[in-house]
C-alpha cells in the first residue's frame, strides 16, 4: 500500500544585511510566518547569518564561525520546540582552531539536533573563495528522520553533483534540501544570466526525476559586497538571483519565488506521489550497480578504457 502521508515545507528566501544579529532576527520572523502558514519543515538559505563573505579572503572573517552545537543551534532549537516545526539551517562551523566547515544542521520539532551535514563540494571561483574558508565535509551524505518525514540536506555547490543526490536518496530521503547562495556577476548577467539560472534549476530538477524525490533549493536575494565586520569586498559585488523553488518527484516546479524579493514558499510533500512516480518510472529498480565501479575514479582516459575493453574481449 502506498504511503498516504503528507506534510508541508517552507522555503525562506532572504535578503541579508550587514548585521548578523539582525539577519538572525529576520530568519526567526520568517520561520514564525512559515509555521503560521502551515509549514512543518522550514529551510533557510546558505550562511543566512551574514552577507556572503566569501567574496574576499580575510583572516578576520573566521571570527564569524561558531561551534555546533552553539548559540545559533541553541536558539533555533528553542524556536523549533516552541513552534513544533523542524528547521534546516546553514551555518559557518568552527570545529577546532583553524578547522572550519560550511555546515547544514537539521533540528527536529522537539528541538533535538538530529542532523549535521558538512558541505562536501567546495568551490573556488571569482568572488566565491570558499576553499579559503571551508574544509571539505567528512561526514558523507545523509538522510535523517524528523517528526514529519525523512529529509536530506546538501549545500549549494553540492547541487551540481548527481552522485550526492543519489546517495542521499538511496538512504530514504523524501526531499533534498539545498540551502544556497548563488548569483550573477553583474557584468555577465545580460549575456549569461538567463542560461545560468536555467542550468541551475535544470540540474536540480534532474535530481528529482532521477531519484523520484522532491527537491527544494533555497536561495538569497539582493546585491551584496560581503558587508560584515565593518568592511566590504571591492568591486561590483554579486547579485543573488533568488528564484528559490520546489520540484516534485517528476521534476515539475510546484512553487517558485521571484528573483528580487524576500518570499516564503509553502509546498506539499506527498509520499503517495513518490510511490506513484517510482512505480511508473522505476529508475532505482533498473540501476546496474554491478557496472558502476569506475564512477569512483577521477577520470578514465582512453588508454584505460581500451585496456578494459580488451580484457573483456
Amino acid at each position: 500500500m502506498a504511503d498516504a502521508r503528507k506534510y508541508a515545507v517552507g522555503l525562506v528566501q532572504m535578503d541579508m544585511g550587514a548585521d548578523p544579529e539582525a539577519n538572525f532576527a529576520s530568519a526567526v520572523r520568517h520561520i514564525r510566518e512559515a509555521a503560521r502558514r502551515g509549514a512543518n519543515v522550514v529551510c533557510l538559505p546558505e550562511l543566512f547569518r551574514t552577507q556572503y563573505f566569501c567574496q574576499r579572503e580575510d583572516l578576520r572573517l573566521f571570527d564569524l564561525a561558531e561551534a555546533i552545537p552553539g548559540p545559533s543551534t541553541n536558539a533555533l532549537s528553542a524556536l523549533a520546540r516552541e513552534l513544533g516545526v523542524a528547521i534546516v539551517a546553514s551555518l559557518f562551523e568552527r570545529r577546532a582552531p583553524g578547522l572550519y566547515h560550511n555546515t547544514a544542521v537539521t533540528i527536529d520539532a522537539d528541538g533535538e539536533l538530529v542532523g549535521v551535514y558538512r558541505k562536501m563540494h567546495i568551490p573556488d571561483d571569482p568572488l566565491y573563495h570558499e576553499k579559503y574558508y571551508f574544509t571539505p565535509g567528512d561526514l558523507g551524505f545523509k538522510a535523517v528522520d524528523t517528526a514529519f518525514g525523512r529529509v536530506g540536506t546538501m549545500v549549494c555547490w553540492d547541487q551540481w553533483y548527481p552522485e550526492g543526490a543519489r546517495l542521499t536518496a538511496l538512504q530514504g530521503a523524501e526531499i533534498l534540501f539545498y540551502p544556497t547562495a548563488i548569483g550573477w556577476h553583474p557584468a555577465e548577467k545580460d549575456e549569461f544570466g538567463a542560461a545560468q539560472y536555467d542550468a541551475w534549476q535544470t540540474i536540480q530538477r534532474s535530481h528529482a526525476i532521477a531519484n523520484g524525490v522532491y527537491v527544494a533549493s533555497v536561495n538569497r536575494v539582493g546585491v551584496e559586497h560581503g558587508d560584515v565586520l565593518g568592511n566590504r569586498a571591492t568591486g561590483p559585488g554579486l547579485e543573488f538571483w533568488g528564484g528559490s523553488f520546489l520540484a516534485d518527484p517528476f521534476g515539475r516546479v510546484i512553487a517558485k519565488a521571484s528573483h528580487d524579493a524576500e518570499e516564503i514558499l509553502i509546498g506539499e510533500i506527498d509520499l503517495g506521489l513518490i510511490e506513484e512516480t517510482r512505480r511508473n518510472w522505476p529508475f532505482l529498480r533498473d540501476r546496474r550497480i554491478d557496472a558502476y565501479g569506475p564512477i569512483v575514479r577521477r577520470f578514465i582516459d582512453h588508454g584505460q578504457a581500451r585496456s578494459r575493453k580488451e580484457e573483456i574481449e
